[in-house]
């Protein structure tokens, strides 16, 4: 009883933990946000190497070679666009087919 009353009376403890809670606090809060950016960033990276990746042009062609005892045929190949291809690629607005849509919850 009398080491309950001791810590009763101490406030220097009081406030070593209150400070603790709150720089606690506030860090967690602070990972919470910048957990959330770096979600964010690493999605936009991940849909910036996807455009890049399907813009890759790997059509090539080659046009027939005749030497003097023998021929090549021509060949060529063209790349087909993949599915949400487009050529407005703008810098300020996400990849397309790449949405982060987080719904709305009721939390009563």
């Amino acid at each position: 009883m009398n080491m309950l009353t001791k810590f009763w009376n101490d406030e220097a403890g009081f406030v070593v933990s209150s400070e603790l809670v709150l720089i606690g606090t506030i860090l967690v809060l602070g990972v919470v946000v910048g957990l959330a950016t770096v979600r964010d960033q690493v999605v936009q990276e991940l849909g910036d190497l996807a455009l890049a990746i399907s813009n890759i042009n790997q059509s090539y062609s080659f046009s027939g070679v005749t030497g003097h005892t023998s021929s090549v045929a021509g060949s060529i190949f063209a790349d087909a666009l993949d599915f949400c291809d487009s050529n407005a690629d703008i810098s300020t607005e996400e990849p397309p087919c790449i949405s982060v849509q987080i719904d709305p919850s009721n939390e009563l």
